[in-house]
């Protein structure tokens, strides 16, 4: 069966706030919305703004999550750990920011409570790496970090808008178990990225998917509408042997409720999936 979750927020109205934040009123809703819409899971946003009202931040915030993944059946298995966009962990000089990295310290053990197995990391738009410096100063702080961490388990997964063999390269030469790459298909898209070439240095390490469509250049649209080429996208995730979860971060549609969109974006995954198995046969 193909594992198809959803970014968190999705599932409830945006309210004309942003496309992407955590649901303070809505998100105890969600869960049942998921299940409604034929989803496995939720991916769990932790963000600057709302961190202070987010029930992963406390032990009866964590037991409540857990009795409504019990009760309705789906699973919180990654953190999109959007607060480190509005706190940079690598500052611009390329040194560490230690206040910053001591909260993902936290964060990764707060996931680990949870039961979490991945947490996604940007460095994406305001948390983007520029130059040699900002890359080797992530380097330098992986390498002490994830060691810090393997009792926790949680694997760290790199959002990145870094050409396709600088990203496998500073994955490769950490070599840890618990360091992969996430995949955004409409991210890809919009930076005119060569899905082939893509995979032919992040495919041995990836280890989440964004589903998402983008045009070239510019923002987020319905699936299929843009310029993500999900066909060779899907043929190259299943290539590399991933087996979910796809989560969706698609664009809203302001004709259709939140959960008719959740079904039809899984429907539109699902086709992909078995276009891939048909070809396998």
């Amino acid at each position: 069966m193909d594992r198809i979750g959803i970014m968190q927020g999705r599932l409830t109205p945006a309210g004309g706030g942003p496309i992407q934040t955590f649901p303070v009123g809505g998100w105890r809703e969600e869960f049942p919305a998921a299940r409604r819409a034929g989803l496995c899971c939720i991916e769990w946003i932790y963000g600057k703004e709302t961190e202070m009202v987010n029930p992963l931040a406390t032990d009866p915030g964590i037991a409540a999550i857990q009795a409504l993944s019990h009760t309705h059946g789906v699973s919180v298995e990654s953190v999109c750990a959007d607060f480190f966009m509005a706190e940079r962990l690598v500052r611009q000089d390329g040194s560490v920011n230690p206040k910053t990295l001591n909260h993902l310290t936290w964060l990764v053990q707060r996931a680990a409570l949870l039961g979490v197995r991945y947490i996604v990391l940007p460095f994406v738009d305001s948390s983007a790496l520029s130059g040699d410096g900002q890359v080797r100063g992530l380097m330098e702080l992986l390498q002490g970090f994830l060691p810090a961490i393997e009792g926790d388990g949680v694997e760290i997964h790199l959002e990145t808008d870094l050409p396709p063999d600088i990203l496998g390269d500073l994955i490769a030469d950490i070599r840890h178990p618990l360091l992969k790459a996430n995949y955004d298909i409409g991210n890809s898209a919009s930076l005119g990225r060569d899905p082939e070439e893509e995979f032919r240095y992040i495919g041995e390490f990836l280890g989440s998917v964004h589903v998402k469509d983008r045009v070239q250049g510019g923002g987020t649209v319905p699936l299929g509408s843009g310029d993500a080429d999900f066909s060779v996208c899907f043929r190259l995730i299943g290539r590399a042997r991933f087996r979910g979860p796809y989560i969706l971060q698609a664009a809203r549609d302001p004709s259709l409720g939140e959960i008719d969109l959740a079904i039809k974006n899984r429907r539109f995954v699902e086709r992909y999936l078995a276009e891939i198995r048909g070809r396998q046969g």
